[in-house]
């Protein structure tokens, strides 16, 4: 179909206000009184050498980079999860054992209804059995009832889960 220059302009004018192809179809049956396919639109726009705006999304934050601000200097010193799981030197004066981390282990015979499950233990010492199904989604079933891992325990066990998984070939 043929459009004069005035269309042409308009429809010209819709993509810079940065209206979708369906909308420019619905414009043009309903303002113009051209009944055209989305099909037929997509070739006018671009016999028209026009691109449509994609719409902006929001930056995504990438994980691990998000950096906790810079505490204040007559504030407390921040104390971070490791220095939390440190135990003090003892009276002979050696060294605190290492900090505690999330560990994974893959079982031999997967959960009925998984592809892959396995157990994990938090850097807390509670533990639960984990399972990836069908779908790719991963769970968890806590040990303790309503037990709920820290966050860092959670991206550690995701983190950890990849290599393993890597590491077995899956």
């Amino acid at each position: 179909m043929d459009l004069d220059e005035a269309q042409k302009q308009r429809v010209a004018a819709w993509i810079t206000e940065g209206l979708k192809l369906s909308d420019i179809q619905k414009r043009l049956g309903s303002e113009l009184g051209i009944s055209m396919t989305y099909m037929e639109v997509r070739l006018l726009v671009d016999d028209l050498k026009l691109t449509p705006k994609d719409p902006e999304r929001p930056p995504v934050p990438e994980l691990g980079k998000n950096k906790a601000p810079a505490a204040p200097s007559n504030a407390a010193p921040a104390i971070n999860e490791e220095d939390e799981l440190r135990q003090p030197d003892d009276a002979m004066g050696g060294t605190a054992p290492a900090p505690r981390r999330v560990s994974v282990n893959v079982d031999q015979l997967a959960r009925p209804g998984s592809l892959v499950s396995g157990k994990v233990t938090f850097s807390d010492g509670k533990s639960a059995q984990w399972y990836l199904d069908q779908s790719g989604r991963l769970g968890l079933i806590p040990q303790e009832a309503g037990y709920k891992p820290a966050a860092s325990d959670v991206q550690a066990f995701q983190l950890e889960l990849q290599d393993e998984l890597a590491r077995l070939g899956f």
